[in-house]
This record gives structure tokens, sequence and C-alpha cells, in this order.
């Protein structure tokens, strides 16, 4: 347990927790909604920092990160804990689990071990992942300082809550965020509990900071499929990067969402057209490996780049981050 950063102390032993855009005002003995930030008579402490749920060598494609070191291995790390609720989180266990059975679990690391078990396991990025970052963002801007001096880069898998103070401060050491762009403002307050605006001001604050940001949306049947969104989503991107990738993925039955099939491969086809339409240069399809949509190709003469099945690279042709065939420089950190 440590002290909170970005909180501030209100009267009456309560405070104000600025960590992630729903600021939450906590009274002494309560928890905020993430359920790992507690005020203990009037200090708010972090319940997770170096307490550690979850942790695996990912091929950073499974972030999904595409134009970010591409073919490389990430340390990937998790506490328990989540500032959303959404109804289809597919590692509910651990984000949900400090507000359904009350205690932290987690092994005990340091910034130290994290750092040295990503060495040791040839990994070039750590990503903090699974659950949302921001919850533990004192233990993760401590791991990340100390990455940055051994020469590892630090990915963050983000709801994109997170306030722009605390984003701010994070900047320096991150070097990625895929951030997800979920739904309009009425699927963000039905589903995850939250709002829109605070993630698209995150996506744009985070590509400012010069971090290479890329985009999820988890296409759901009848909830967030419908072409007037997905256009709307395509054109937001493009206004802030048209060079950032978008991830459009399938959606399968999950927690507390199960009243939809998967999404039909038409759909996420023509959530592709929708982007490369509205000026993209990246469009990606998620969770159908072998269906070609995977595939990075050169966005000025349509070479295939980079071939992929799920997480693997199977080929690659790039030529010091240029299309062989036109020379395009092709946008991302550490091309091939």
């Amino acid at each position: 347990m440590q002290e909170a950063r970005f909180y501030e102390r209100l009267g009456g032993g309560d405070v104000r927790c600025r960590l992630c855009c729903h600021y939450c005002v906590i009274k002494p003995g309560k928890r905020g909604r993430c359920a790992v930030r507690e005020n203990r008579d009037g200090i708010l402490y972090s319940l997770v920092y170096g307490k550690i749920i979850s942790r695996h060598v990912d091929p950073i494609e499974k972030k999904p990160l595409f134009h970010f070191q591409p073919g490389s291995l990430s340390y990937s790390i998790a506490t328990v804990g989540c500032n959303f609720r959404c109804l289809h989180c597919q590692n509910y266990e651990i984000s949900q689990y400090p507000k359904v059975r009350g205690d932290i679990a987690g092994e005990e690391m340091t910034p130290e071990d994290v750092v040295g078990e990503a060495e040791r396991t040839g990994c070039r990025s750590i990503a903090y992942t699974y659950t949302e970052p921001t919850i533990f963002m004192e233990f993760a801007y401590d791991c990340a300082r100390l990455a940055h001096e051994r020469g590892i880069k630090n990915v963050f898998v983000s709801n994109g809550y997170t306030t722009p103070e605390a984003a701010r401060e994070m900047a320096p050491y991150l070097d990625a965020n895929n951030i997800d762009l979920k739904g309009d403002d009425g699927f963000y307050k039905k589903v995850a509990g939250a709002r829109l605006q605070p993630v698209l001001d995150t996506i744009r604050l985070m590509k400012q900071m010069g971090v290479w940001v890329e985009v999820t949306t988890l296409i759901i049947p009848s909830y967030n499929d419908s072409e007037e969104f997905l256009r709307w989503a395509a054109d937001f991107i493009v206004s802030v990067d048209p060079a950032i990738p978008w991830h459009v993925t399938q959606f399968y039955p999950t927690y507390k969402l199960l009243d939809q099939p998967r999404t039909p491969l038409s759909v996420l086809r023509r959530a592709r057209e929708i982007g490369l339409e509205a000026g993209l240069k990246y469009v990606y399809e998620g969770n159908v490996p072998g269906e070609g949509g995977e595939n990075t190709y050169c966005p000025s003469c349509g070479e295939m780049l980079i071939e992929r099945f799920g997480f693997s690279l199977t080929k690659k042709s790039l030529r010091n981050g240029r299309c062989p065939r036109c020379s395009s420089m092709i946008d991302g950190i550490e091309m091939p």
C-alpha cells in the first residue's frame, strides 16, 4: 500500500481522486469506483502498488499494436481493479475482483523485478494491460521510468479515461497507447458506466504529446455496429491523424453481455471499408485470423508489407520502414 498521487484533500476528511475522469469524491474508509484506491483518515492510498495479478510474455500484436516494434515481445502486467464496469469485459475475473471480493489479490513485485523480468525474457517493451492501467498508475510510472533508463519501451492498453494531468505526467515515459473507442455516449453510459468525451480528449492529448496511438473498436451487433457510428468514429480518428491505425474487432459473447452473437465478418469488412473511405491509412480486422484483414498494406500503392496470422508475422517486406515497391515511408515506431 502506498499513498496515491493525483488527489486533493477536501473538508471533513473527504478526498477527490484526480487520476481518472470519474473524479471520485471518496469519504474516509471508502474506495473509489475502481475499488483499489482507498481513503484512510483523509489520505488516499493505492492498494495495488506492486500487487501483480497477471504477468505474461506476449507478442506486441496481441495488444493490439501493429505499427509499434512489429514482431517483438512485450512483458505484460496487470493488477486487479478497473474504473469501468464493461458488461462484455474479457478479463472480468481480475478487473472486477476487488468489487466482488473486497480484498486485493496479487504477487508482490518491485519495479526492478518487472524491468528485470522484461530484460530476462528478451522483451523490447513493457505493456500495462489486461485491466485498465490508469488505476495502477503509481506503479506503472515507477516501472516505466526505470524501463526507459534500461532502453525498454512502455505501452498502455487503455480505456482512455485518464485525467489530463495524469496523462501529461505519464507521457514522457509512455511510447505507445492503444485506446478503446467503444461507442457513442449512450453506449458508454449503458455498457461501461462512463462518458465518451474524456476518451476523445485522451486520444487527442496522447497524440499531441508524441505518444504513438492506435485505436480499437470492438464491434458488438446492435450496440455499436451502425454505419452512422462507424463513419463518425472513422472521421474522428482522421481528424486527429489519418495515420492512426484503427482496429475494428470481432465481439464474442462474454461476462454479462451474452445476448448477441459474434460479429459477422461482413460487418468487420464494411467497417474497414468505411475507415479507408474516410481517409485512414491503416484499418485492421481483429479476432478473425486468416481472413486477410490483419495485414499491413502500403497506403500509397497497395503493396502487402506485413502478412499476419493472428498474433504472428508470416511475411515482412518493408525495407527500413519503407514500401519496397514505391518507397513510401510507413508510419510507426521501429518499423522493420
